[in-house]
């Protein structure tokens, strides 16, 4: 082979590499692209859950406060009622 015919075989081998190295570079990319998406997407999930479940919480806690207001007055009333048993026996 001569020198002429050298040369174009390592210019092939080149192109060839840099061909690959390209593809493959893009498709690595592509692939940490994607996945940035969907890491993404799925924060917003547990965003959007996270803020549900504070305001059920918040809900709640003011059922809890109105159910203890309630369980008060209740057993002010019991006492009275004890008291006018007592009185009356």
């Amino acid at each position: 082979m001569s020198d002429h015919d050298w040369t174009e075989v390592v210019g092939a081998i080149g192109i060839f590499a840099l061909l690959i190295s390209v593809i493959t570079v893009t498709v690595v990319q592509f692939g940490k692209t994607r996945r940035a998406r969907f890491a993404a997407a799925h924060e917003e999930e547990y965003r959007h859950l996270a803020e549900t479940a504070v305001r059920l919480q918040e809900s709640n806690e003011r059922l809890l406060a109105a159910l203890n207001g309630r369980l008060g007055s209740m057993e002010d009333r019991m006492t009275t009622l004890e008291r006018v048993l007592r009185d009356v026996d």
